[in-house]
């Protein structure tokens, strides 16, 4: 498996590995100052990858590449070009390229045009599979258990490249939340990540109701959110990330999707019209009365048509 810089990214790629139930290794890629460089330049090859990353890139080579953007993607058909290999990416990896590819794993949101090799999905790929959440649900529960039941989980993001997420925005949120809390009863447990700046954690934080438990994001600490996830009995999940969605409708529980007008649009918006559509999800402050759906695990699903492909 090929890890790049992005964390988004080695989560949907490490997802897929760890439902196909097979060992695996991971690659980490590092990058030099060629890394911005077109694929059309790069073509296959290790162009942009810097030399630490190029060491580890060596036999005994494996039966399936997995790679998750398009920064992997010249790495990806450079080892099938030594190796002949099964080549599988998670998202476009662009042109060119596209042919070499036995299997590109696209969520519907992307739009991607269709083609032989080319495999939808409804959300993104993600690690919470029922073992992860059995484990992290273990580990937490004990933690948590001086908060009263049922627990209502609220994941934030924070702003992205085209919109911004600043407090007015968190105190719409708590708003939101608050209502729903008061009809479930209960505790709430909140997470920010990496993305949440400051000033909107310290707005979150200044207006949640109690009783709750506050996870303020670092990069050094144990994060709760895959222990949240497994625990809640509903979760409230801001729309700016696509990833954070897709992985809140892994729980069975009710989804409440954050999106008021100017938050998000496009790949987004369309991502949350299909999760609606489909029962997965509602807009916070639709409604309050409880539901269940089916896990949505698209990591399973590109595993599945991977071996049904017979690439592994």
């Amino acid at each position: 498996m090929l890890a790049d810089d992005r964390p988004g990214n080695v989560v949907q790629a490490l997802g897929v590995a760890e439902a196909l139930a097979e060992p695996f290794r991971v690659r980490e890629l590092r990058y030099d100052r060629r890394a911005g460089w077109h694929n059309a330049l790069k073509g296959a090859s290790l162009l942009g990858v810097a030399a630490s990353s190029c060491a580890a890139l060596v036999p005994p080579w494996p039966d399936l590449v997995i790679g998750a953007g398009r920064r992997t993607a010249p790495v990806g058909r450079w080892i099938k070009r030594r190796s002949g290999c099964r080549l599988l990416q998670l998202m476009d990896p662009g042109w060119p390229g596209r042919g070499d590819f036995d299997l590109i794993a696209v969520p519907r949101h992307d739009e991607m045009p269709d083609r032989p090799n080319v495999f939808r999905t409804l959300g993104s790929c993600h690690r919470a599979v029922p073992a992860v959440l059995a484990a992290e649900g273990a580990k937490w529960a004990e933690r948590l258990a001086h908060l009263p039941r049922p627990y209502l989980m609220v994941v934030v993001g924070g702003s992205t490249k085209e919109r911004a997420f600043g407090p007015d925005f968190g105190r719409q949120l708590i708003a939101g939340v608050a209502a729903l809390h008061r009809a479930m009863g209960g505790s709430i447990l909140l997470t920010t990540s990496r993305r949440t700046s400051p000033e909107l954690a310290d707005c979150l934080i200044a207006a949640l109701p109690q009783p709750h438990y506050f996870f303020r994001w670092r990069k050094d600490a144990e994060n709760p959110y895959l222990g949240f996830l497994a625990l809640a009995n509903g979760i409230v999940v801001t729309g700016d990330s696509m990833n954070m969605c897709s992985e809140a409708c892994a729980n069975e529980g009710p989804v409440y999707i954050f999106s008021p007008p100017g938050l998000v649009k496009g790949k987004h918006a369309r991502l949350h019209a299909a999760l609606f559509a489909e029962g997965y999800a509602r807009p916070l402050g639709a409604e309050t009365a409880p539901w269940t759906h089916r896990p949505l695990n698209a990591a399973a699903d590109v595993a599945k048509e991977i071996r049904t492909r017979g690439l592994l």
